[in-house]
């Protein structure tokens, strides 16, 4: 079904439309499309076309606490990644709104790891901020926005021409230790749910440990017997799993004991940068086994190693705070070490600050790069096993993708590049929406039914 879209004269402009009128639609498209990415213009136009029907989807969009209040200014064009006027002018079809929350602890080697109420009543708080934002935007632009809490929910909205909100969270530090956790976000609209974020915590092992948090690698060997358990829940909930954030570990883990596909929301193929945080061709063959997706992340440093610049200033650097040398490139992307661990707050601000300083200056990756990435990732698992997803508001965003509103600019490289419409529709969100159905399909029905999915 052809989507709807009332407002594309907004953003496409009197000009153009009477460019097109006047015969001149090809400079036209040449003008107001090329963006001075090399794309050519007949490349351009039928990206462009394409989404005005394709239903597209990004797996992977973090909502900040200061969206609006609870969610009212969704519809101002606003600085951030994510806003209801870039979903329009791109057009995207739905996002994944990850809820996640995680506590201001960073306070040295003593930090608490393990979740103490204080502690979990605040990262539950953070997760009930983002809650109220994604319910305050379906209640305040109701003919713009819905949340889909079924397959069929999402391509019903999109075919109505609405954005389509995809429920997700991430880390389950703020769940505590409570199991019926996971049913009650279900009930609230979850609909996939990944352990780990940066840090262990006490359900699941991260691929990126940290020792602020008094962390080691595989604390737990994968998953603790919560962790285990919260699988089968999972699975009898009809909510996805999401691998990405996992360590190697804990993924093979899920592999052996769930009965559903998994994805990985936000992930890139080690392939391209060498770090744990990156999917190994192993674990990728694992989550296609399973009949799942790898959602190819548009993040700038899981693309391209760090350059030989920015090394050299980070060294410069870590001989000023008197740290030894880094011995490669990828290392420079993990988030620590058990000196700077020992820092008074003070000086790791101060380290922090420079650092962050100097990672800005780095240039970012290109389409080129995310379309290796997703050719690499294609080659090894196959086009039924990969889609695209951008991380925007936590670190996402290429050249040339910079918010929700220049999707066309990635389906013009997966155009230049030979992949079909068909191609390019399972990637944009036909594959994720495969196993969506198939979780859905494997939950039990007596949980499904308890949940209160209409009220948010």
């Amino acid at each position: 079904m052809t989507r709807p879209r009332s407002k594309k004269a907004l953003y496409i402009g009197l000009p153009l439309a009477l460019a097109i009128t006047a015969g001149a639609g090809f400079a036209a498209w040449d003008h107001w499309f090329k963006d001075d990415l090399g794309y050519p213009a007949e490349v351009m136009k039928q990206a462009n076309e394409l989404h005005e029907r394709l239903l597209s989807f990004d797996s992977h969009v973090s909502l900040m606490q200061n969206f609006g209040t609870d969610g009212h200014e969704a519809d101002k064009d606003g600085e951030g990644q994510f806003d209801l006027v870039k979903v329009n002018r791109g057009p995207l079809s739905s996002a994944a709104l990850t809820i996640f929350g995680w506590p201001e602890i960073w306070n040295g080697a003593n930090a608490p790891h393990k979740p103490t109420e204080g502690f979990v009543d605040e990262a539950r708080n953070q997760q009930e901020i983002r809650y109220k934002i994604i319910t305050g935007m379906v209640r305040d632009f109701p003919n713009q926005v819905a949340i889909a809490y079924t397959p069929d929910d999402l391509r019903r909205l999109h075919g109505e021409g609405k954005f389509a909100i995809f429920i997700s969270m991430l880390n389950a530090y703020p769940l505590g230790h409570d199991l019926n956790q996971l049913n009650l976000w279900a009930a609230r609209g979850m609909r996939m749910f990944g352990f780990s974020y940066i840090g262990n915590n006490d359900w699941a092992d991260s691929s990126r440990p940290l020792p602020f948090f008094n962390d080691s690698p595989d604390a737990l060997n994968g998953l603790s017997d919560i962790g285990k358990q919260a699988v089968g829940r999972l699975n009898d909930l009809g909510v996805i799993i999401d691998v990405s954030q996992m360590s190697t570990q804990g993924l093979e883990q899920v592999a052996q004991l769930s009965r559903t596909p998994m994805v990985a929301s936000h992930s890139a193929p080690r392939a391209m940068v060498d770090i744990p945080r990156n999917l190994s061709d192993k674990e990728m063959q694992l989550i296609k086994n399973s009949g799942g997706v790898v959602q190819v992340v548009g993040f700038s440093q899981y693309l391209k190693p760090l350059t030989q610049p920015t090394q050299d200033k980070l060294n410069e650097l870590r001989k000023a705070f008197g740290l030894p040398p880094l011995p490669n490139l990828a290392v420079a992307l993990m988030p620590g070490d058990p000196i700077i661990s020992a820092w008074p707050e003070e000086k790791f601000g101060k380290y922090a600050s420079r650092l962050y300083a100097i990672l800005e200056e780095e240039p970012k990756a290109s389409l080129k790069d995310l379309g290796d990435a997703i050719d690499y990732t294609v080659r090894k698992i196959g086009i039924d096993h990969v889609g695209i997803s951008s991380d925007f508001n936590e670190g996402g965003g290429v050249k040339g993708w910079e918010n929700v509103g220049e999707i066309r600019n990635v389906t013009a490289e997966l155009i230049s590049r030979g992949y079909s419409e068909a191609d390019i529709a399972k990637l944009w969100g036909g594959n994720f929406l495969r196993v969506w159905d198939q979780v859905q399909k494997a939950a039990k029905p007596a949980l499904v039914s308890q949940q209160d999915t209409r009220t948010p």
